[in-house]
């Protein structure tokens, strides 16, 4: 069975030659390991092996690793559901939140982002399917939140996030990157933005998701495995 670095190693190459056929005027994608589950020690391990960016879905499970890796310069992503209680630790402890789907959650991380730090990096959900298991906007929806969100001087809008209806063709699987995609575009030039995020593709579709413009590749299961319980 292949090692942990060997997984992730595997990845990076992977995501490497994706972005040089996608173009070389076109920026890399960045890898997001997605770290939820997984023991501080799996971080620090791709820590030192030149991995910055990481994703966690728990509150608690994540600021108890960040406890642990306090002395570490890690940019932690937020990717799950937002309840309203938990929006101030996620306004103190993380650099980005791929997961705001609603005015009242973007209100108060603003709010509750500390003076003394940048403001927070944010993506908004979109639910492309409408399913029920699934958070996040509707497209047709996200024309109400942009122009309160560009009043939020605490808050970064980037872009946009999906996780799309799950599909093993490939084809149906940039099909619904596309739209993302066009959605993104057609905010820039609506409301003359210059949005530079699409996070869109994990470990099932990232070819698809790279072909189609993502910028954030959010890849859990081919670097750590399948999902264990939460642990630290």
């Amino acid at each position: 069975m292949p090692t942990l670095l060997q997984r992730y190693t595997s990845q990076v190459e992977l995501i490497k030659r994706l972005s040089a056929e996608r173009g070389a005027e076109v920026k890399p994608v960045k890898l997001l390991a997605v770290s939820k589950t997984r023991p501080a020690n799996d971080v620090m391990r791709l820590y030192q092996a030149g991995q910055r960016d990481f994703g966690e879905n728990y509150l608690q499970e994540a600021l108890q690793k960040q406890r642990c890796l306090a002395h570490l310069d890690i940019a932690w992503h937020f990717i799950g559901p937002i309840q309203s209680n938990k929006t101030r630790d996620i306004a103190h402890f993380f650099s980005w939140v791929h997961s705001v789907d609603r005015l009242k959650i973007a209100s108060r991380l603003n709010q509750q982002r500390p003076e003394n730090l940048p403001p927070l990096n944010i993506c908004l959900q979109v639910n492309l399917d409408e399913e029920d298991s699934k958070s996040g906007l509707s497209l047709t929806q996200l024309d109400a939140l942009i122009e309160p969100l560009l009043k939020m001087k605490n808050l970064r809008l980037r872009g946009l996030m999906a996780i799309p209806q799950a599909s093993t063709d490939i084809e149906l699987q940039r099909a619904s990157f596309r739209r993302l995609a066009l959605a993104q575009a057609r905010l820039n030039k609506a409301f003359d933005l210059r949005l530079d995020t699409l996070s869109m593709g994990m470990s099932g579709d990232l070819a698809a998701a790279v072909s189609e413009g993502a910028s954030i590749v959010r890849i859990g299961t081919a670097i750590f495995g399948a999902r264990q319980k939460n642990t630290v």
